[in-house]
C-alpha cells in the first residue's frame, strides 16, 4: 500500500516538474527565437538599404565569378569609394533579376558559382512572401525581395550561425532536461520516502495500538466469560457460596473499565490539544497533595519515601493534569520498588524550568527499552506488569500531558540499581 502511495507521489511530482520545465524551456526558446528572427530581419533590411544606396553602386558589380580566399568566408570590405561601409561583417549578396527571374546583375564580395545564384533565386521565387528562409548547400539563408520596374531585387544573408544557436539551444535543453529529470527522479524518490515514513509509522502504531488493546481486553473478557459459565453451571447454588466467582468478574470488569477510561483519556488528549485553558498554579502544593494521598500505599508496600520540595514553585498549565502525571510517576516508582526499597522525589527550580524527578531503587530499565517506555501498551516485562495490574498506558498518558504543556519528560536508569524519571515544565 505504501509502495503504491510512494510511486503515485513520485509520478505526480515528476509530471508537475516536467510540465513546469517544459513550459520554462519553451518560453526561453520562443523568446530567443523571436529575438534571433528580429535580429535577422533588422540586419537583412540594413544590408538591403546599403545595397540600394547609390553609393553602394560604386562597389563592383559582377555578372560572373570573382575569386576570393574562400567562397563562403565573410569578408570585411572596408570603406567604399565614397567613404561608406557595410553595416555588418556578414555573408550577404544581392541579385537583380528580370520579371522572369533571370539574373541580370550580381553584387557580391565573394565568389559563388552561377548555379548557386540560380538555385538561390529559384528558392526565393517559390515563396509568395517578400521575406523567407531556406537551406542551400548546407547553409541556412534568409532573403528579402523587392519588386522593381525591371524585375526583382533579391538580398540574401547567411544565417547559419543564428540557426545553429537555436538548434544548439534545443539540444542543450534536451540534455539538461533529461539530466534534471534523472536527478529529480532520485531526489523525489528520496523525499517521497521521507514524506511517507511518518505516515507509515503512524499507521503501524495504529495497527499495533488496536492489536494491543484487543489483546488486553481479551484476557479479562475470557475470565469474565469463564466465571459466568461456572455460575450458570451451578445455578441452584447460593450467591454466598459462589461469591468468589462474582468477585473475579467484578475485578476484571473494573480492570476493563480502567483500561477503557485510559484509552478514552488518551483519545481526548489527542483531540483537545488546542482547546485546553491553562493558568498559573502552585506546583509545590500540588506535589505535596499527591504525596499525602499516596502515603497509605507507600506504607503498605513497605517502601521508604524521601522527598525534597522547594516551596512556591509556579508553573503554567492544568493543575489536575500535572497531579495526574505526579500520581503516575509515584505509582510506578512504588510498584517497581522491592520491599524495603527507597523512592526519592525532588521538585526544584533549575534556571527557567521547574524540574520534578522521581527515583526508585530496583531492577532498573535496560537502555534498549528507555526510548520506548512512553509508547502505549509498551512494557519491558509483560508478565510482571500484569501482576502489578498495569496496561502500559500510564507513562503514555504522562507523556501526552507533558507534551501538551510543551514540557519534557524522559527517564534514566542503571540496571540493577535505580530508575529516575524527569519532568521539565516552565
Amino acid at each position: 500500500m505504501f509502495t503504491k502511495l510512494r510511486n503515485r507521489f513520485l509520478i505526480v511530482n515528476l509530471v508537475i516538474i516536467s510540465v513546469v520545465m517544459l513550459i520554462a524551456f519553451a518560453s526561453i526558446y520562443v523568446i530567443t527565437y523571436r529575438n534571433v528572427q528580429a535580429d535577422i530581419s533588422d540586419e537583412i533590411h540594413r544590408i538591403s538599404e546599403f545595397y540600394q544606396k547609390p553609393s553602394g553602386n560604386s562597389s563592383p558589380s559582377y555578372s560572373g565569378r570573382h575569386k576570393t580566399d574562400s567562397p563562403s568566408d565573410p569578408v570585411d570590405n572596408g570603406p567604399m569609394d565614397n567613404g561608406d561601409s557595410r553595416p555588418e561583417r556578414s555573408v550577404a549578396f544581392m541579385l537583380k533579376t528580370d520579371a522572369e527571374w533571370n539574373i541580370t546583375s550580381t553584387t557580391s564580395p565573394f565568389e559563388m558559382d552561377s548555379e548557386f545564384y540560380a538555385a538561390a533565386v529559384q528558392e526565393a521565387s517559390t515563396v509568395t512572401k517578400n521575406t523567407g528562409q531556406f537551406n542551400l548547400d548546407g547553409s541556412h539563408w534568409a532573403f528579402i525581395k523587392q519588386q522593381t520596374n525591371e524585375g526583382y531585387n533579391l538580398v540574401f544573408l547567411d544565417v547559419t550561425a543564428q540557426q545553429e544557436i537555436l538548434t544548439n539551444l534545443i539540444y542543450t535543453f534536451s540534455v539538461v532536461g533529461l539530466a534534471m529529470l534523472i536527478i529529480l527522479f532520485f531526489t523525489s524518490r528520496f523525499f517521497a520516502n521521507q514524506s511517507i515514513r511518518p505516515v507509515k509509522e503512524a499507521f503501524d502504531k495504529q495497527k499495533q495500538f488496536i492489536a494491543d488493546a484487543s489483546h488486553e481486553m481479551k484476557t479479562p473478557l475470557t475470565i469474565i466469560n469463564t466465571n459466568t459459565d461456572v455460575l450458570l453451571s451451578n445455578s441452584e447454588d447460593t450467591i454466598h457460596n459462589q461469591a468468589k466467582w462474582l468477585h473475579y468478574i467484578k475485578s476484571e470488569t473494573e480492570r476493563m473499565t480502567k483500561l477503557t477510561n485510559d484509552l478514552l483519556y488518551l483519545t481526548e488528549m489527542d483531540d483537545a490539544r488546542t482547546g485546553m485553558i491553562y493558568r498559573r498554579f502552585n506546583m509545590s502544593e500540588a506535589v505535596e497533595n499527591i504525596i499525602l494521598t499516596m502515603e497509605a500505599v507507600i506504607f503498605e508496600k513497605n517502601v521508604s519515601l524521601d522527598y525534597e520540595i522547594e516551596p512556591d514553585l509556579m508553573v503554567q498549565g492544568s493543575s489536575e493534569q500535572i497531579k495526574q502525571v505526579v500520581m503516575i510517576l509515584l505509582d510506578n516508582a512504588v510498584k517497581y520498588t522491592s520491599a524495603k526499597g527507597t523512592v526519592i522525589l525532588s521538585l526544584q527550580k533549575q534556571q527557567n524550568d521547574v524540574v520534578l524527578s522521581v527515583t526508585n531503587t530496583g531492577e532498573g530499565i535496560a537502555a534498549e527499552h528507555l526510548t520506548r517506555i512512553f509508547d502505549r501498551f509498551y512494557r519491558t516485562d509483560s508478565s510482571r506488569a500484569r501482576k502489578q495490574g498495569g496496561y502500559g498506558l500510564g507513562l503514555a498518558i504522562a507523556k501526552s500531558i507533558i507534551d501538551q504543556h510543551k514540557g519534557k519528560i524522559y527517564a534514566k536508569s542503571t540496571v540493577g540499581e535505580s530508575t529516575s524519571f524527569y519532568v521539565h515544565l516552565s
